[in-house]
């Protein structure tokens, strides 16, 4: 029976592939992208942007939504 499971995405290949598999397992999966810190810390490495522009583009390939939460302010 198909289930309706929400996946962290990072746009990484670790939650990629767990959603590419949920999904050819015949489940109804939605991605959750969750910002985490702000922008302002002082690097240019990997930026919550780029994150959630990779989650999308894997999301987008999948065919499956992709909903965003901020927990910047919880975490800091």
């Amino acid at each position: 029976m198909p289930k309706n499971i929400i996946v962290g995405m990072s746009g990484g290949v670790d939650s990629s592939v767990t959603a590419l598999l949920l999904l050819e397992q015949g489940h109804h999966v939605t991605g959750l992208f969750m910002k985490n810190w702000e922008e302002d810390d002082g690097t240019e490495q990997c930026t919550a942007m780029e994150d959630l522009a990779d989650a999308q583009q894997v999301c987008d390939k999948l065919g499956i939504a992709l909903k965003t939460v901020n927990f910047a302010a919880e975490y800091w």
